[in-house]
């Protein structure tokens, strides 16, 4: 991988790290829904504007029905869970409960797709699930009634992952990625619309410089920018290389939570992490030779 493109890489890890712990710091106080409102509807303004510039088109009118529901499934759902867990939870852990999308995605796809699993990748997920365990049992969160529901919460926002990532795949061939983009975060701003203005802060006291900077934050660098450094990769080094993104996202999710909220990283929350981990990089069938030799690899 060249400089440049490792560079796209680790921004991109470094971007949507960040993401949880912008929403840790606004979901208190703007509510989950109204942050991620702000997120999905700032984000879509700048996607479409940048579709305006490069002279790209949206497709909105033609395919906004499956707008609607990959932005429901890929932005809507998992944001908000996200957002509702992130209550209760660190940043930290719920970078580390994130990673487990590729596992869910797998069985989404044996469910779905009626795709046979290989013993390495039923490994994988057992050895994941294994990891949620021991990070959520070791944690120094108190394991109360509360904390549970949001780590099932972070864990659904997996699962919903998982049905967008196979929903896209049959409904968008041959559809720009970055109109997808643009077009999911639009879908999921009309789909959240609704629930957010039921759902709307009954205070403002509590706003705050941080919070409103980390919403922009939230939509402008970690979704609209980071969307882009994403299909940058894609373009440049292929889809497998930038598989490796979802490695590097739980450990920028950790740093940003030490160092900006001085969240505590505990033992037992690291070997969790790694066991995670290798239940991920079993999932995903990426070969450490293969990464090393091969230039132009594809999923």
């Amino acid at each position: 991988m060249k400089l440049k493109d490792g560079m796209a890489l680790f921004s991109l890890a470094a971007l949507w790290g960040a993401s949880f712990l912008f929403i840790r710091i606004a979901s208190p106080v703007f509510g989950p829904f109204l942050t991620i409102q702000a997120r999905v509807t700032f984000a879509s303004i700048a996607l479409v504007l940048y579709l305006v510039f490069t002279k790209k088109s949206l497709h909105f009118k033609k395919r906004w029905k499956q707008f609607l529901i990959i932005g429901m499934l890929n932005a809507a759902i998992p944001f908000t869970l996200i957002a509702i867990s992130t209550l209760y939870l660190t940043a930290s852990m719920s970078s580390i409960l994130n990673s487990l999308t590729p596992l869910f995605t797998a069985l989404v796809v044996w469910i779905w797709m009626k795709e046979s699993l290989s013993m390495r990748k039923w490994l994988g997920i057992v050895i994941g699930v294994i990891g949620v365990i021991l990070l959520v049992g070791w944690s120094s969160i108190p394991f109360t009634f509360d904390v549970k529901i949001a780590v099932g919460l972070a864990v659904l926002s997996t699962i919903s992952y998982g049905l967008a990532g196979v929903y896209a795949k049959k409904a968008f061939i041959g559809v720009p990625p970055i109109s997808l983009a643009a077009g999911q975060q639009i879908g999921a701003s009309i789909i959240l619309l609704p629930f957010t203005l039921l759902n709307l802060p009954t205070s403002t006291i509590n706003v705050t410089i941080l919070a409103i900077l980390s919403v922009i934050g939230l939509a402008l660098f970690c979704t609209s920018v980071a969307y882009l450094l994403y299909f940058y990769l894609i373009e440049s080094v292929g889809p497998t290389k930038t598989l490796n993104v979802t490695f590097l996202i739980p450990v920028f999710g950790m740093i940003w939570g030490a160092l900006i909220l001085k969240e505590h990283i505990s033992l037992g929350m690291l070997f969790g992490f790694i066991v995670i981990l290798c239940g991920v990089f079993l999932i995903s069938g990426i070969r450490l030779k293969a990464l090393a030799t091969s230039k132009h690899m594809e999923i």
